[in-house]
Parts: C-alpha cells; structure tokens; sequence
C-alpha cells in the first residue's frame, strides 16, 4: 500500500544504478518487478538497500523479457538512462552505446506492453535542434504501438532536492490516459540551501566553522557530475562546476573521506585546501537521498553512483503525476499540464 492507503502499482526499473529512481518511484507507489543494471557494484548497492528487490545484473541491449515474464504488462517501464551526447544525435549514430541503450528501452516496449512509460536524461534531449532525429525515432515507435508520449523538463531543486539540476523528460501512455497526467508543479516553498543540507553535517566531528560555513552557503548545489566510470577519481564536475563550489567555499576537486574535523582551518589564504571537501554522503543528500540509504564499494565507485543518480524526490513527483493519470480516482489537484 501506499502512503495514501491505496494499491501499489507494479514497474520495471532499467538502467537503475544506484536506486534513485526506483526510491522515488516505490515512495510513490510502485513496486518494482525487477531492476536491471550492467555494473556489479550498483546491483550490490540495491541489494544492499532492498533486499526484497529482484535485482538482475545484465546488459539492457541483451535483456529479453521473455526469460522474465513478470515484466509484461506492468504498469510502468521507468529509467534514468545513460547521457545522450549532442555529437551523436547529430550523426544518429547507431553504433553510440548511449543511442542504442535509448533505442533498446523503446524497443523493449513491444515485450512488456506496460500501461506507462518514463525516461529520464539530458534535458537537451526535449528541445535542442541535434537532438530532433531521435525524438522522430522515438515519436515514431510509440504511435506504433498505440502510445501518446510528451517531452519536458523539470529542475530537481524544484521539487525538494538541494541542488541545480535539470532533468529532462519523456512520458508516455496507452490510449487516452495521457490526456489525464498533470507535471508536477514546483514547490511552493523555496528550495534548501547546500548550507541548510549540510550544515549539521559539517558539525559533526566538531568543526569550529560549521555554522559560518554553512550560513555563506546560503543557496542550491551546482549540478553533482558523476563523471567517467573509466578514468579518473572522484571529484564534483569540471571547471566551471568547481569554480561554483570555490563561491561557497567548497573544494570541489575531490571528495573526503570524512566531514572536517575540529582543527580543520577553513583558511581561504590557503586555497582549495583550506576550504571543506564534501563526502559521499554529502553528496547523496544533495541528491535526494535518504540518510540511511548505503552505497556499496569503494570511494570512487560510490561517488560515481551518487553523481549519475536520479534524485528519488524527483521520481516520486514524477510517479505521483504518472501514477494519478493510469488512476484518475487518486488524481492530484495540483500541476500544470504540458502540450503535446
């Protein structure tokens, strides 16, 4: 049941990563039938977190929901899949594994036949010119198979979540049950501040400049980067991304073992290394998720699954509006509709 008291809803969750949006979407009402992802060490983290879950370690371009016909007809097909690049959409290159993972989840569709469907990626995606030959591609498969789709975008700060980051969105129904989903409109209160998030944080192994620290970082996250899976360690992003945290006092070119400690200077003269660096667990709750939602592996490879996540209040804003339109009796008041 939900929190509301009234019958879950069933969904498959591809490319899961870390959870983020099958968190999101259970706290909206959907039980996931399985969650499929390639990367050993996100499958240990669902595991890790919901253990209930069935959780299947395999590629998404040789899933056949054949051998798992528990997927058919769910009521939602979700994933926060890999960032489409600009410089493939303008070649539509087949052969572009971000492409063909995208290509693959339509695709998947002629299996499961699930009521609704729900993507997430780059926000570029709904409306940059390059990115027009695959929304045909995509517009042209769902008319197909009998499926109304809408693009848009929302930003996470928007809906709870600490942190400047764009999502963009496609949503789609069978018949006329589109005609009934509602965006989920922006918060009425003003977004959390990095200092409000992390604040208490900070404090925890007695910093003497938690609280100045945390009333100057008085406004959202600059969006969390996750970064290559093949090189590199982990850091917030790139220059730019950095040069952000640098006006909150944050070193953004690394990721700390544990929260500043009480003789910790806090010495701008210093540069980057008189200014905090956050932890992994930091960055989760910049992104969303609960405290108590743990990330397997090492430093690094939990930063990663933090950086690509889905922030879960943005799925569950996102399976609340879906989960009002395949049921108008729970329909929610308050949205605004988006065109076709």
């Amino acid at each position: 049941m939900t929190e509301s008291g009234v019958e879950r809803l069933t969904c498959l969750a591809v490319c899961a990563g870390a959870g983020g949006l099958a968190l999101g979407l259970e706290q909206a009402g959907f039980e996931p039938v399985l969650l499929l992802d390639n990367r050993t060490v996100a499958c240990e983290t669902l595991r890790l977190n919901r253990p209930a879950w069935q959780t299947l370690e395999a590629d998404l371009l040789d899933f056949d929901p054949v051998d798992h016909q528990e997927t058919y007809d769910v009521d939602l097909l979700a994933g926060g899949l890999p960032r489409v690049k600009a410089s493939a959409a303008v070649g539509r290159a087949d052969d572009d594994e971000e492409i063909r993972i995208l290509a693959s989840t339509i695709m998947l569709m002629h299996g499961v036949r699930p009521r609704a469907l729900l993507i997430e990626n780059v926000p570029a995606l709904v409306f940059r010119p390059e990115y027009e030959p695959i929304r045909a591609y995509v517009a042209a498969e769902l008319e197909h198979l009998g499926y109304r789709h809408r693009w848009f975008v929302l930003n996470a700060m928007d809906h709870g979540v600490p942190q400047d980051r764009k999502q963009g969105v496609l949503v789609a129904f069978k018949d006329n049950a589109i005609d009934g989903f509602i965006a989920p409109a922006p918060d009425t209160e003003p977004p959390l501040t990095v200092g409000g998030a992390l604040g208490a944080s900070m404090a925890e192994r007695g910093w003497q400049h938690a609280a100045a620290w945390a009333a100057q970082a008085d406004r959202v996250a600059p969006t969390l980067v996750g970064g290559s899976w093949n090189r590199g360690g982990a850091d917030l992003g790139p220059t730019g991304t950095k040069r952000a945290w640098a006006r909150m006092r944050v070193n953004g070119g690394t990721v700390a073992d544990t929260v500043p400690g009480p003789d910790f200077p806090w010495d701008l003269s210093l540069g980057v290394k008189g200014m905090a660096a956050l932890t992994v667990e930091q960055a989760a709750r910049l992104q969303g998720f609960p405290g108590n939602w743990s990330f397997a592996g090492r430093k690094t490879a939990r930063y990663r699954q933090v950086g690509h996540a889905s922030p879960p209040p943005v799925g569950r804003a996102l399976g609340l509006a879906i989960r009002a339109a395949l049921e108008p009796r729970h329909r929610h008041p308050h949205g605004s509709t988006i065109a076709d």
